[in-house]
């Protein structure tokens, strides 16, 4: 199975997310910015690379938030692993998406999601 981490990133009360490129897979979804973990990869690290990768910042993790199984229709389950980032270095910049945006967490909903990640935010938005 494979296992796809996501960071959520918070600073001063948002989240970051990132809207996937009009031209890949689920183009224009949201996300959380993140992705799969290589063969022999510890996820925390995987988290680390991923923000490296994708928004040039060096990132702490904090703790896991949550993790579940998830399948996309016609394709085989993934491990969908939640962390939280509260601490990094460096300001994000967009590397490899059509957008990435500070949103209170309230607001998550608001905004189109992969599917994977529906889960994750009902609970999340309104946890204190």
């Amino acid at each position: 199975m494979t296992t796809v981490v996501a960071a959520v990133i918070e600073r001063e009360g948002r989240i970051l997310i990132a809207q996937r490129k009009r031209t890949g897979q689920h183009p224009l979804k949201w996300e959380f910015p993140g992705g799969k973990v290589e063969p022999g990869e510890e996820p925390e690290a995987a988290v680390v690379r991923e923000l490296e990768e994708e928004l040039a910042i060096r990132a702490r993790v904090d703790h896991e938030i949550m993790h579940y199984e998830y399948q996309y229709p016609e394709r085989p389950p993934i491990l969908l692993i939640f962390y939280r980032v509260t601490e990094f270095a460096g300001e994000p910049q967009n590397l490899d998406f059509e957008q990435i945006a500070w949103v209170e967490r309230g607001s998550l909903g608001d905004h189109d999601f992969l599917e994977g990640d529906a889960d994750f935010i009902r609970v999340f938005k309104t946890a204190p």
